[in-house]
């Protein structure tokens, strides 16, 4: 096949325009078309150029060695690489079965996706997960949007699918990806249910409600490949004797034997940090962000960002993406936007306040979302591997205070939190989350520099989209759990650097943000297991 990149077409250009474009790029007559695969699909909506769609398309055509000779030095028409997954290695009847199962413990994006590789494979794991099945734990995480009861094992942040599960479902990272491990991600969420269009638009995304049948569904494959899944069982304890691991404890006090343990925590395991910490491997602190989600009429959004096209169906909600650096030195940048979504509350410790934010697949809420945080380090929180989990928590208990104490959270509107002044009543913007909004002042919720960083970016903010510093814009606290504040520190092999057979991965372990990568980096490390597991 034929890779083509660049093909620029109309937004609503004809459904023959596409094969038309290939065969004037290509120089070959309609009838040596043979085929047509859309690769990837996004759209330029810059100011003063007219909106229209971009393909980078593979083609069958006839003498494909011809065609491709008369484009030798063309870099946008070049043989179709290969994107298919190849596994690293596969049990058979002739393979010796290594005695131990490889545990997996978390059953977020990437413990799911090193479950299902391993599944896959033929090593049956076996998969710990502290929370509860997803519908349980829906169940369990609405008690807390409607009711304000939380539960500290089955919230937004503990249970199956992780995180993401909650979010906006988005599929699209910057990583570097030469093995195109991300379009085995997007594909395995194809076959579980997903829409096959995330294949080829160029930010996909799930959504929360159709997370959830896909996460069973995938739940169900590595059930059928003889894979294990055990929920509410929360490891507390490692065993690890002359460097190697051994084994894992359960709250439970029942002790699993183990020489392979992936670590797919998540950000939010803290008592597991904790544990690890407790038992020597090594560990150390990493940057992450703090700060706030901001909510804006979506319609606001879309005319900002797309003019006239605004509410084209073709296009849907428009996002944004901005960075400020701030003349104290911090930079704000804005994380994790949902279009037409809403803010939720993601705490999972009692007498704490997380917001985070998510969207369904139709994108068509009335309010668009994003944090906006502060960059901060090591060198603000001294005091070792765990130092920022007490920042975060002293963070997040203060945002339960200024709520007022109900898991309500704490919120002021953009324009008195300009002026330094505490916000008594809306205006034209609701806000999404639930339990609730306590208006107040916002500027003992997070650090002085990060409040005056803040107020600095908005306006400048403003200037890219206009309305964004609007007064009744919301502001709601606090958003802390960007990444995972520490790093499980790993070799090339994919190893703890001081403890062998035990694998950090995703986000908890500091290698991920976001689905795509986590499941990415999920293959990756379950590729490491089974050459290590079959090399013995």
């Amino acid at each position: 096949m034929i890779h083509i990149i660049e093909l620029r077409l109309p937004i609503d250009h004809a459904p023959e325009a596409l094969a038309a474009a290939i065969v004037k790029r290509l120089g070959i007559s309609a009838s040596d078309l043979l085929q047509i695969e859309i690769f990837k699909r996004s759209y330029d909506a810059r100011k003063n150029i007219a909106l229209s769609f971009t393909y980078i398309v593979d083609v069958v055509v006839k003498n494909e060695a011809s065609v491709l000779k008369r484009f030798v030095d063309d870099p946008q028409v070049r043989l179709t690489p290969d994107t298919s997954y190849h596994f690293v290695t596969q049990v058979t009847e002739q393979t010796t079965r290594p005695t131990l199962r490889p545990v997996v413990i978390g059953f977020g994006p990437c413990g799911i996706f090193a479950a299902l590789l391993l599944a896959q494979m033929g090593l049956k794991p076996l998969i710990l997960e502290r929370g509860k099945a997803v519908r349980e734990r829906t169940q369990d995480t609405w008690k807390l949007w409607r009711k304000n009861v939380l539960n500290p094992e089955s919230n937004v942040q503990f249970g199956e699918g992780g995180a993401g599960t909650f979010s906006d479902g988005k599929l699209y990272s910057q990583i570097k990806d030469p093995k195109f491990y991300g379009r085995k991600v997007i594909q395995e969420f194809i076959k579980a249910g997903a829409p096959e269009e995330i294949l080829y638009v160029a930010k996909p995304h799930i959504g929360t409600f159709r997370l959830v049948g896909i996460v069973e569904t995938m739940r169900e494959q590595i059930i059928a490949l003889g894979g294990e899944i055990r929920f509410s069982q929360k490891v507390t304890g490692f065993e690890i004797e002359a460097e190697q691991i051994r084994g894992v404890v359960l709250e439970n006090g029942e002790h699993i034997e183990a020489d392979h343990v992936i670590l797919a925590l998540g950000h939010s395991a803290r008592d597991t940090f904790e544990a690890l910490h407790n038992a020597g491997v090594y560990l150390e602190a990493k940057p992450f962000s703090v700060g706030f989600r901001i909510e804006h009429p979506q319609s606001m959004i879309d005319r900002a960002r797309l003019g006239p096209h605004a509410g084209n169906a073709l296009i849907g909600a428009a996002d944004y993406k901005l960075v400020h650096h701030a003349n104290n030195g911090r930079s704000v940048y804005s994380f994790c936007m949902c279009p037409g979504g809403t803010v939720v509350a993601a705490t999972s410790e009692p007498n704490r306040v997380v917001t985070n934010g998510m969207s369904q697949y139709s994108r068509n809420e009335r309010n668009a979302n994003a944090g906006i945080v502060v960059g901060i380090t090591p060198e603000d929180y001294p005091g070792g591997p765990l130092a920022g989990i007490a920042f975060q928590r002293a963070i997040e208990s203060k945002a339960f205070e200024l709520g007022g104490g109900t898991y309500e959270a704490p919120g002021q509107l953009v324009g008195d939190f300009l002026m330094g002044r505490a916000s008594t009543e809306f205006g034209s913007v609701m806000p999404s989350y639930k339990p609730g909004v306590h208006l107040t002042d916002l500027a003992s919720s997070l650090p002085a520099y990060a409040i005056e960083a803040i107020r600095e970016a908005l306006p400048a903010f403003e200037k890219k989209i206009k309305g964004f510093s609007m007064h009744d814009a919301v502001l709601t606290g606090v958003e802390t759990r960007t990444s995972s504040p520490l790093r499980i520190t790993r070799g090339a092999d994919f190893q703890s650097l001081n403890v062998k057979g035990l694998y950090p991965a995703g986000e908890g372990a500091g290698y991920a943000g976001g689905i795509l990568s986590a499941g990415v980096d999920g293959i990756k490390v379950a590729e490491a297991v089974a050459l290590s597991m079959l090399a013995h």
